[in-house]
Parts: C-alpha cells; structure tokens; sequence
C-alpha cells in the first residue's frame, strides 16, 4: 500500500496530510506525562470492567434472556476497544508519535470506528426492540427469542466491520519532517496524480459524512423515535384504562341501586371487590421470578417494561451520545480545514482530546450497567466471592488443588449463594411476559 508518486519521484500526500507533515505540535512535558498517567489508568480499569461484564453476563447467568443478548454484545464491543487503549496510551507516551508499526496502526484504528459502528447499531436495535414490547406485544410474545437477538447482533457486527473497512484501508503511517510518524489517514492511497485532489476531498468527506450520519445521526433519531413512541403509547393505553374501569365502576354501581340490597349484596360486594381488584393497578410488577398472568395486580405502565433495563438503556445512550458528539464535531471542522493552518491547529490540539472522550464510552458503559442495575452487583459480588473462596482457604493458606477441582468448587459456591429470587437476567427484564399479561388485561378491560 504505497502512496502514488509525481514525476520527480517524490512521494505524494493529500494536502492535509501535507500540512500536518509540516506542522511541529508544541508539547508540553508535563501535560503529556499526566495525561498519559490517567489514559493508562482508564485503559486498565475499562479491561478489567468490561472483562467482567462479559463473564458475569456471559457465564453467570443461569438463563439466557434477549435483554441479556443485547448486553452481552454491547460488552463483547466494547472491550475490544478497550484492548486498543494501551496502544493509544503509547502514542501519547510517544509524545503524539506512532512507533508501533503500520499493521497495528490499521488494527487500531479498525476497532475503533467497529466500535463506533456497532454500539450505534446495538442501541438503535435496542430502542426497537423495546418500541415492539410496549406496540406489539402479542406479536413480541410470539416472535421474539433470544436466537433472533443473536441473529441481528450477528448482522450488526457485519454491518459494523463493513463501515469500518474504509478506514482500515486508507490508514498508514507517515512519518513527518520532524521525525515524528503519524497514524492517520492518507487518502492519496489507490489515487492517480491527476485525481489527486479531487480523491482526496471526495474520500474525505465521503468518510465524515457517512460515520456522521450511520453512526450517530440516524441512530439517535431512531432512539429518539422509538422512546417518544413508547411514551405516548404507554400513555394512550394508561388513559384507555382509566376510561374503561370508570365505565365498569358507573355500570355497577347503577346496577347496585336496582337490585334488592339484602339479596344481592353480599354478591354485588364480591363483583365489586373482584372488578376494582381487576382494574386497579398494584404497587409492582412482581415479586416472584414466575411468569405474571392475566389476574397479577400488575397494570401501571411503568411496569410494562423493566424499569431498570430501561433506565440502564437510557443511561448508556445518553453517554454514547455526549462521549462521540464532540469527535463528530471535529471530524466535521476537520474536514472543512483542508485548505486552512489556522483550523487545522485547532483539530490537532482538539481531536485528540475527542478520541479520548469517544474512547471513555466502553470505559463508563460497565459502570452505568452496575450502577443502573443492582443486580449486576449482586452477581458480581458473588461471582468474586466464589473465585476468592476457592482459592483461599478459611485460614488463608493457598489451596494445592488441581484446576478442575478449583472450578468445580467456584461453581458449587456460586450456585449456593444465588439464591432462587434472583432473576435470570441481570436487569430483572424477564422478556416479554409481563408485556404480554398486561396486553391480556388491556384486552379483558376494553371488552368488558
């Protein structure tokens, strides 16, 4: 992957890169040396989290639930882009020089645009998923599984690595005229001199505007449809509600007045008690892991959906979008300094600082999933006290036991200490059920 070359011989660039081969950064000692310090502690505490979340998530969970699937993905993605962290905590070390060879420059900048592509594909799917639960619930009860959720994950990750591929392509090392290398686009690649500039522009924006639009744009307007969607559902339905349990309760009281009250009123009482116990909505969703029917006190609107997998969703989108608006941002300034020193200083000290913040985003997911999800606590802390506990003995002497024999008694201990209530998926979302039972109900009152 050589670079097209003039006449003279001398190798070409696009003028951008042309301009940031020229340009000296003026680096601060200090300030590199503390950024490096915290970048290589996040790097460090996001493999560890999201290596966590994958094997609490991935191997803790004694059933598998779509809510579980979508997780596990999200995870799964992000510490892939995490494993790149150290590397970008070199470069920074490096003093913004990129001395780790041309393929694990492609690598990197590979997982890091998959990343971007498959977190947006993840959430937006989520959001529609969620959208079906409260629209369509019967349909959800009937079609939606956890192999379907593997198969558009699996699409995802498709769709992700086939967005991502342009940059993999394009990316190189070029070494500048003060002896630094960048890992950077160069656009000039597969390019004749004649069409040099016109490429180079072409690909460039080409690339901003698509990452712009696939991966940020259009998936926040798909979760941002599906929410609003989702609300004035849940409210149009609340209000149904309202209107049939008020028509239900005037229809028994006028039938109460006309009936003989020493007769009939220990039957009407029982009507009575029965219907409101029917209409009237309980104080949760349930406090069992069993499957919730028709008759559960269970008809807020809240409940229809797993409060806390929703709040755990809501979370991670909110900072999917803050973490990637400012790179977006830069990326689009970027494109517009082609021709321009003074902004194209200011995207050299300022995208730099956007790549770190779009980099935060696998770091602080695994964070608002346990924080959004006490669950994911409570596994976790067992999951860790199951490890410990077989590995230490009560008097604290090492264990000299073969490995099976270490993972048979971590397994032992973790299945003892999970207890029954403790729901399947890590954000007590049990799938469609609870949907479905209060579609059941919906039907019953609006029949009635």
């Amino acid at each position: 992957m050589s670079n097209k070359t003039n006449d003279s011989g001398d190798q070409v660039f696009c003028s951008q890169l042309e301009m940031m081969r020229s340009h000296e950064l003026n680096n601060n000692t200090q300030v590199n040396l503390t950024v490096v310090c915290i970048h290589g502690l996040v790097s460090g505490l996001g493999i560890l989290e999201n290596a966590l979340i994958i094997w609490v998530v991935g191997f803790r969970l004694r059933q598998r639930t779509v809510a579980s699937i979508w997780v596990l993905n999200l995870a799964l993605s992000d510490f892939l882009a995490t494993l790149t962290l150290p590397l970008f905590t070199l470069y920074l070390n490096s003093r913004h020089s990129w001395e780790l060879g041309n393929p694990l420059c492609k690598v990197q900048t590979f997982i890091f645009f998959f990343n971007m592509f498959v977190s947006a594909f993840l959430l937006a799917a989520i959001s529609l998923d969620r959208l079906l639960l409260v629209t369509k619930p019967v349909w959800s009860q009937n079609h939606r599984s956890v192999a379907g959720a593997w198969k558009v994950c699996i699409l995802g990750w498709l769709w992700a690595a086939a967005n991502a591929l342009p940059y993999y392509v394009f990316r190189s090392v070029t070494e500048t005229e003060h002896k630094r290398k960048l890992c950077y686009h160069n656009f000039a690649m597969y390019s004749s001199y004649a069409t040099l500039e016109r490429d180079c522009s072409m690909r460039q924006w080409a690339t901003a505007i698509s990452k712009l639009l696939l991966a940020f744009i259009l998936p926040l307007a798909v979760i941002a449809g599906s929410y609003i969607k989702i609300g004035l559902s849940l409210r149009s339905r609340n209000r149904r509600r309202k209107q049939s349990a008020t028509r239900l309760t005037d229809d028994l009281i006028t039938l109460n007045r006309n009936q003989d009250s020493r007769t009939t009123h220990g039957r009407t009482a029982a009507t009575n008690k029965l219907s409101l116990k029917f209409l009237i909505p309980g104080p949760s969703l349930s406090t069992k892991e069993g499957p919730l029917t028709p008759t559960t006190p269970n008809l807020t609107s809240q409940s229809q959906l797993s409060q806390s997998f929703t709040k755990m969703v809501t979370s991670v989108i909110t900072a999917f979008a803050l973490c990637w608006a400012p790179y977006h941002i830069f990326c689009m300034i970027e494109v517009a300094a082609q021709y321009n020193i003074e902004r194209l200083k200011l995207v050299e000290v300022g995208l730099p600082l956007a790549t770190t913040l779009a980099f935060l985003n696998p770091v602080l997911n695994p964070i608002l999933y346990v924080f959004s999800c006490p669950r994911f606590c409570v596994r976790i802390r067992q999951s860790l006290g199951a490890v410990f506990d077989g590995l230490v003995e009560e008097r604290g002497v090492l264990l000299m036991t073969p490995g099976k024999s270490l993972i048979n008694h971590i397994r032992r201990r973790s299945s003892r200490d999970v207890g029954l209530g403790i729901p399947a998926s890590p954000c007590q979302s049990q799938g469609t059920q609870p949907t479905f039972s209060s579609a059941l109900q919906d039907n019953k009152v609006e029949h009635s």
